[in-house]
């Protein structure tokens, strides 16, 4: 299939990259960040996501959604990230309806339809330690009347402490390090015995720590099946992790074009300092590379949206590769603003947070980089 966006997913670009620009662009981020917001994103933005019809891109029309793929999901979160548009379209757009894709459909009675107005917001509670790491989840999930009891802790869910539920992996049976045995429950925020910590995150994101002390949900919060959950989370990794690595191409790219605009502007010793070859060659090897990892995303969504079996692999090379990538275009991008990218008068610093952030979600370039090894018989 051709490396590039067809007529359909154009014109999804076109209606998406000036909504992100007018509606949320990085000053909307410093407003909220500067208001010290709780949620750390705009209810009200969000209910435009819905409007524009982007929160149900993943949803299947049957459920009321756009039923599109994840070519058009990465389409709107480039623009996300190329604008530093704080939302939770990521955690719940992609994970949330993803996973909701594969549960019964009295789950997904109760949460698309807000998800798809633009009201309901979810977050995915993964993680139990500093670092990525999926197959070690202990959490456990044991058996109580007609459902279960959930106990352990989370650590650094994004937008936990504003979603209306939670997508959570526990363990029903095995043991930490296995797959097997793994099952996930959607959790209502209102829960008894539940408790959470939150943390703004680098990029002002928020965040929280959560605990769960014998937290009570019935067998309908079941989603897929039980013992056999690590076939879901699959499906809900993959999907967020080559939805993250969109955003970094977002915001590898919106740095990329703020640092050419500043070569164009900036004056050295009498000269533009876009004229010195150096700069140039530089500025050259970044759009290369950043069309590169471009590539590898669009190919990897690609592979996803088909069903093929070399997804998985694909999903890794591209978060790999746009994590390596985002993250020379924000540190090139301060070098070349000089001393003044340093400070907070000049944006290019927070790309340089949104992408640290965002390498560390799901799995950074190392982690993804040894996963490509290991699928490749290595």
């Amino acid at each position: 299939m051709p490396l590039y966006l067809n007529e359909d997913q154009a014109m999804l670009q076109d209606s998406a990259r000036p909504f992100m620009a007018e509606q949320a662009p990085v000053a909307h981020l410093r407003k909220f960040r500067d208001m010290d917001c709780k949620d750390g994103f705009s209810h009200d933005l969000w209910k435009q996501f819905g409007e524009m019809g982007f929160t149900g891109i993943l949803a299947s029309e049957d459920d009321g959604g756009l039923g599109m793929g994840h070519v058009e999901a990465g389409v709107v979160l480039e623009e996300i990230g190329r604008n530093l548009t704080p939302s939770p379209f990521l955690t719940t757009s992609v994970a949330g309806v993803t996973a909701l894709n594969e549960a019964a459909a009295s789950l997904r009675e109760k949460y698309l339809p807000g998800i798809i107005g633009g009201e309901t917001v979810l977050a995915l509670a993964i993680d139990e330690s500093a670092k990525h790491r999926p197959e070690r989840i202990a959490m456990k999930a044991e058996r109580s009347g007609n459902g279960f009891k959930l106990s352990g802790k989370k650590q650094f869910v994004v937008q936990g402490g504003s979603a209306d539920a939670l997508i959570v992996a526990a363990r029903t049976g095995g043991s930490a390090g296995e797959t097997d045995g793994l099952t996930l429950f959607a959790v209502d925020k209102n829960a008894a015995n539940m408790s959470m910590e939150s943390a703004r995150l680098l990029d002002s994101a928020m965040a929280a720590h959560i605990e769960f002390d014998g937290v009570e949900v019935t067998a309908d919060a079941v989603v897929g099946e039980v013992d056999q959950g690590w076939s879901v989370l699959k499906k809900v990794l993959a999907a967020t992790r080559v939805g993250s690595a969109s955003e970094m191409i977002g915001v590898g790219s919106g740095a990329m074009d703020m640092t050419v605009d500043y070569l164009k502007e900036r004056k050295q010793f009498g000269r533009l300092i876009g004229e010195f070859q150096a700069l140039q060659h530089r500025a050259a090897h970044l759009y290369s590379e950043m069309e590169i990892a471009r590539a590898a995303v669009l190919k990897a969504q690609q592979l996803l949206d088909e069903g093929s079996d070399d997804a998985e692999l694909w999903v890794s090379i591209a978060k790999a590769k746009a994590g390596a990538t985002s993250d020379l275009a924000v540190r090139e991008g301060v070098q070349m603003h000089g001393g003044m990218g340093m400070t907070d008068e000049y944006d290019i610093g927070l790309y340089m947070k949104r992408d640290r952030a965002l390498a560390e979600f799901l799995g950074d370039a190392n982690y993804h980089a040894n996963r490509v090894a290991e699928l490749s018989g290595y």
